[in-house]
């Protein structure tokens, strides 16, 4: 029996489900109306397929759009196939839904954003730096204010 639920976990599939349904929808019908997608992609992804004169140009992550040309959108339960056009260059791609950082469609200010796989795994395996230390950041980017002491 496992220690807990893993939301996190849980989460992120259920959102990487989200973006798998709307690729299948556009790859059935085509982008609709203004819609269009900015896809961030850890280009160092085991699985993911691109050129080596791309992945040698983005060796750590891409920020793909996806708007008004491209081709052959193909979605399965792992990931998509598209050919984007890069500087009049058509350029078959894959990517691993696990490989997408973030997903967004500026046209109704929606986006997600994934922490993923192999950052988590290296923050587990960092010993040396103590639980108090990674959480200090966060604790210094924002601060919590009460807006009582704004009203009337």
């Amino acid at each position: 029996m496992s220690s807990g639920i893993d939301y996190g976990n849980l989460m992120h599939d259920a959102m990487r489900g989200l973006i798998r349904r709307v690729m299948e929808a556009v790859a059935q019908d085509g982008l609709p109306g203004e819609h269009h997608f900015f896809i961030t992609i850890d280009t160092t992804h085991p699985e993911m397929q691109m050129a080596d004169w791309l992945r040698d140009r983005y060796p750590e992550e891409i920020t793909l759009v996806v708007q008004h040309w491209f081709d052959n959108l193909i979605v399965d339960d792992n990931g998509f196939a598209i050919t984007l056009n890069f500087g009049n260059s058509p350029e078959p791609l894959y990517i691993p839904f696990d490989s997408i950082s973030t997903f967004v469609d500026p046209s109704v200010e929606f986006g997600l954003r994934f922490e993923l796989h192999h950052e988590e795994i290296d923050e587990d395996e960092d010993e040396e730096a103590p639980m108090e230390e990674d959480a200090k950041p966060e604790e210094k980017s924002g601060e919590v204010v009460s807006l009582d002491r704004f009203r009337k």
